[in-house]
C-alpha cells in the first residue's frame, strides 16, 4: 500500500520542521537530546494530532487505556 509510512514520514516531517531546521547543535549529542526532549515534551504531550481526533499522543493513550480497564 502506498499509505504505510505515511504516518511515519508525517512525524519525520514534523521534526524537520518544528525542531531540527530552526536550530543549530554543538554536538551529535546534543542534538540526540534536543531529539528526545521535542518527542517526549511537545510531540507527545502538547501537539495536537488530527489523526487522533485533535487529542495528543498523551491524551489518546491515556483514553485507550482507561476504556481497556473499563471493558
Amino acid at each position: 500500500m502506498c499509505w504505510d509510512n505515511a504516518v511515519a514520514e508525517s512525524f519525520f516531517a514534523s521534526l524537520k520542521n518544528e525542531m531540527y531546521y530552526r536550530r543549530s547543535f554543538p554536538t551529535r549529542a546534543r542534538a540526540r537530546f534536543a531529539v528526545a526532549e521535542y518527542i517526549e515534551v511537545f510531540y507527545n504531550r502538547q501537539r495536537m494530532h488530527s489523526t487522533l481526533g485533535y487529542r495528543t499522543p498523551a491524551q489518546a493513550l491515556a483514553d485507550h487505556r482507561r476504556d481497556a480497564q473499563a471493558a
